[in-house]
């Protein structure tokens, strides 16, 4: 039996924040609030703000997850996005759209990392770390 659905959890210290920005990164979408309520900031408990998931509103991509853990990163992440602007892409052409993309998200909160150029095996690519310093590439 093959795996029909998986999730991608993140554990950080604020899911919201850590949560929101990657909607942005990725286009995704939180779930709606629960019936009788308008907003998630409405429902109101002691796990508020303990949790956060998104999910591709196209229904392609994994679901996201978010949880609070009391202890922070680190090292190197073990696992990461790469989020993939440059398929298909070589050159200066692929150059400038991981740049353009790195323009876009860092005013979100993303820290530039290397560049790592093209060479006989690999596209160029470029280091990033999200809000709470998860590594992701662009690729």
């Amino acid at each position: 039996m093959s795996v029909k659905q998986f999730q991608v959890t993140f554990d950080c210290a604020e899911p919201v924040r850590v949560g929101r920005f990657w909607c942005e990164v990725l286009g995704y979408l939180p779930p709606p609030p629960p019936e009788g309520f308008a907003t998630w900031e409405d429902v109101k408990s002691e796990e508020q703000g303990s949790w956060f998931a998104c999910s591709d509103p196209s229904g392609v991509g994994p679901r996201l997850y978010f949880q609070r853990v009391p202890e922070g990163k680190v090292v190197k992440n073990r696992v990461h996005l790469d989020v993939r602007v440059g398929t298909g892409l070589v050159g200066e052409e692929r150059l400038a759209a991981l740049e353009a993309e790195c323009a876009r998200l860092v005013p979100l909160g993303a820290v530039r990392g290397q560049l790592l150029l093209a060479d006989d095996e690999n596209e160029s690519c470029l280091n990033m770390q999200d809000v709470e310093g998860n590594e992701f590439c662009l690729d």
